[in-house]
């Protein structure tokens, strides 16, 4: 499938301690998206997802935001070939 993408993004600010992993799993799980969310012990937040193309767009637009408590600094993305190795999206520790 050539529209199916694989997008690795790093989020940076008051990201932890608010819900963003929880939030960011329920959003990509509306989309239909498969990857993961997780924590990063430099305090960012690192999101890879798995979809079609602009399905994976709206996700990264709700990145720049995210939920309501957390203050969105910078958001870091790599577009690369998708793996296939996920079954759903799911929050990591």
């Amino acid at each position: 499938m050539p529209d199916t993408v694989r997008l690795d993004a790093r989020i940076y600010g008051y990201v932890q301690g608010v819900s963003f992993r929880y939030y960011t799993c329920r959003q990509a799980q509306s989309l239909h998206l498969v990857g993961y969310v997780r924590n990063r012990m430099d305090g960012s937040v690192e999101v890879v997802a798995e979809g079609r193309r602009e399905v994976v767009k709206r996700l990264l637009s709700w990145l720049h935001v995210g939920p309501s408590s957390a203050e969105v600094k910078r958001v870091d993305v790599q577009w690369e070939q998708p793996t296939g190795e996920f079954g759903r999206f799911e929050v990591r520790f």
